[in-house]
């Protein structure tokens, strides 16, 4: 999703000890290139992108989350994986913001 959305903002915070998670449409893609090969290292995420209400949503599109993200082989071969959190901060702007070009062609 970061990938084809590069107005996306990651969180990009020192990650903890909880590995974040991805609904079902998101099941099985690296968290950043998206790709759906060789998934080998766990995505660790922030406390502050894992508490409270946060708690247990995919870290890509907000939604109930059901199965553990996870890295590529070539993210974590250039590195991408120690970037910090991998988790979308401003996933409901570019939704509306999606809503908005559609009506725009609509018309």
């Amino acid at each position: 999703m970061s990938r084809h959305h590069p107005d996306l903002v990651m969180c990009r915070k020192q990650p903890g000890i909880v590995t974040g998670r991805l609904c079902e449409r998101c099941e099985g893609k690296c968290v950043i290139c998206d790709s759906l090969v060789s998934q080998t290292t766990p995505a660790r995420i922030c406390d502050e992108c894992n508490y409270g209400s946060f708690q247990g949503k995919c870290i890509v599109c907000g939604n109930q989350g059901v199965a553990d993200a996870y890295y590529c082989i070539e993210c974590t071969i250039l590195e991408k994986d120690r970037d910090g959190c991998p988790k979308i901060v401003n996933v409901g702007t570019a939704k509306i913001d999606l809503v908005y070009e559609k009506k725009k062609y609509k018309r």
